[in-house]
């Protein structure tokens, strides 16, 4: 069984909430458009000036996905 790699966009600022949130939506055409059999995304937001949106890859589509989407972040995904 492959790792699964939550990827991760921080945004910031007074919009980071809207602008997390309209980045999921990207995020899941993408894995639409490529055809990935990948389907945990969302977003989080941390505070009113800082939220987050994320896509769950496994190591096997990890490079492809970073050097596409160019995430900020990473971490291993437990769930």
């Amino acid at each position: 069984m492959s790792r699964k790699i939550k990827l991760i966009w921080d945004f910031r600022g007074p919009a980071s909430a809207k602008t997390a949130e309209h980045h999921e939506i990207h995020l899941k055409e993408y894995i639409a458009i490529e055809k990935l059999p990948l389907n945990i995304t969302g977003f989080s937001i941390v505070n009113d000036m800082h939220a987050t949106a994320f896509m769950v890859v496994t190591d096997e589509n990890m490079i492809q996905v970073r050097d596409a989407l160019k995430p900020h972040r990473g971490e291993l995904y437990e769930g």
